[in-house]
């Protein structure tokens, strides 16, 4: 009895113990079924990736973005600490888009910093950082030269502040109506030369005298002229044909079935001083779609000018009329001539830099190129530093390289500046170290040259846009020579200026 009762015991355990044993089965989910599941599981999914309520509130976006997951149709909002769905389609009418939410907070971290550098004001970036500890370390010999000028540069650049320029003009209908979009000084920086957006379509030119820059006030004399153009104005830059910068050469791209030209425009246009100069000096010269032009400098090519083209430079002689074809693999986006000779220096859009001496004819192939230098994008700016031993570049990939000419390779790159497809410009002052590029995020970055350091980055005064890139000078000398050294930038319909001191 006692052993029927133990073997049937011992039977029901191994029952119940094999179906504790066997596994759960599941049916297969349909296809709505997981995208049901993957809505819900979503939100709860970066509860453990996002950043915790314990880390500073300084860490960036990027920071975060990188912890959390990136899930195809969504995107992860590090705020609210949860995914969200991407909605289809670019219109205006989808509240979501992956361009909305880069804008969203590209705009947010722009308002940060403008709300930083109001409460530093007069502070510096960090603390002991003054001009007296500086120097006191530099006489101990704690602190070497170079590590001495860049401190003293980050310190002054870290000092300057914005202050919003009154723009006057005879014609009070002029100032402050059409928007910004390109700057450029001439060598004394007494002027500089504006090409602004019209209205109704086109462009317009105008000249700023900076004499007003060294009072208290800061007001400066805007002149304008009835000369507009409907075309795209690529490049321009200051000529001397009668005397220093007499002249202004502007490069303008072709429409339709009217081709580009590159014209030469008096500066005595846009003043009341000169009037007799007037007749007889404004010239054109038709060309295709002109990317770049330079103005030499060098005696041995005197009054003449190269325009970079499609898969050409040209090179013409304003006087007599006379002009050089060299042919290249590539448009040519930037140039610059040497002023110890009459070399040329240019960049293409496939990335390649080389230099002419315009005394030689013209010739067949690609054998008259003297330097060449490969970046791994299309070249945007090159500045040739005073020396003429050294060459400064930036590409559409946001890589700014110092050349060596002679090696022909590179020694230094200046890490932070942003491009993908914009023809932007170089700013070099080699009298203060300093490199100054725009870059395609609107934000203006300030560099030592010596040793690559970046000592600021300002954010823009107006948001973020494709048609807001602010357009910048910088001299030791705005004004003339008993000028205020500073930064200029325009940006939108206003002129602000940066007192660096």
């Amino acid at each position: 009895m006692r052993r029927n009762y133990r073997r049937e015991k011992e039977r029901r355990g191994w029952s119940s113990h094999k179906r504790s044993q066997q596994p759960h089965r599941h049916r297969r989910p349909s296809h709505c079924n997981r995208a049901q599941s993957l809505e819900q599981e979503e939100p709860q999914a970066p509860v453990n990736a996002g950043p915790s309520s314990n880390e500073e509130p300084s860490s960036s976006s990027s920071a975060q973005n990188s912890v959390a997951p990136e899930l195809p149709g969504f995107y992860y909002d590090p705020e609210k600490n949860r995914y969200f769905r991407l909605l289809p389609g670019h219109n205006n009418h989808n509240p979501l888009t992956k361009d909305s939410i880069q804008h969203k907070a590209m705009e947010c971290k722009r308002l940060r910093l403008l709300e930083e550098e109001e409460k530093q004001n007069q502070k510096t970036t960090r603390a002991g950082l003054n001009s007296s500890v500086l120097l006191q370390k530099r006489q101990l010999g704690s602190l070497s030269s170079t590590s001495y000028c860049r401190l003293v540069h980050e310190l002054k650049v870290n000092c300057m502040q914005r202050r919003k320029i009154e723009i006057h003009s005879p014609d009070s209908s002029v100032a402050g109506t059409n928007n910004f979009k390109i700057i450029v000084a001439d060598v004394a920086c007494e002027r500089i030369f504006t090409v602004n957006d019209v209205e109704h379509g086109g462009c317009k030119y105008g000249i700023v005298n900076l004499s007003g820059l060294g009072k208290e006030s800061l007001t400066v004399e805007m002149y304008d002229n009835l000369y507009f153009t409907n075309r795209k104005v690529n490049s321009v830059c200051w000529a001397s044909l009668t005397h220093p910068d007499s002249h202004v050469l502007l490069c303008l791209m072709g429409i339709a079935e009217t081709p580009g030209c590159a014209s030469l425009l008096p500066a005595s246009l846009f003043s009341s001083t000169n009037p007799g100069d007037r007749p007889g000096m404004l010239c054109s010269f038709k060309i295709s779609t002109a990317w770049s032009c330079a103005w030499c400098l060098n005696p041995q090519a005197d009054n003449c000018f190269s325009t970079g083209l499609t898969r050409r430079v040209l090179v013409t002689n304003v006087v007599t009329g006379h002009r050089q074809t060299f042919g290249t693999s590539s448009d040519v986006l930037a140039q610059q001539f040497a002023t110890q000779t009459p070399v040329l220096y240019n960049g293409c859009r496939s990335g390649e830099i080389f230099s002419i001496d315009v005394r030689q004819r013209n010739r067949k192939g690609q054998n008259w190129k003297a330097i060449r230098l490969f970046h791994g994008s299309a070249v945007t700016s090159i500045h040739l530093m005073e020396a003429e031993h050294y060459l400064m570049a930036a590409d559409m990939a946001g890589k700014i390289k110092l050349w060596d000419l002679r090696a022909a390779k590179c020694v230094k790159q200046y890490k932070g500046h942003h491009n993908e497809y914009a023809l932007l410009p170089l700013h070099v002052n080699e009298e203060e170290g300093l490199l100054i590029a725009v870059g395609q995020d609107c934000y203006t970055r300030i560099w030592s040259l010596q040793d690559t350091h970046l000592l600021r980055t300002i954010p823009s005064p107006h948001p973020s846009s494709k048609d807001a890139i602010p357009s910048v000078v910088f001299s030791s000398r705005l004004g003339g020579s008993r000028g205020v050294p500073g930064l200029l930038m325009a940006v939108k319909q206003d002129l602000y200026h940066f007192s660096y001191n």
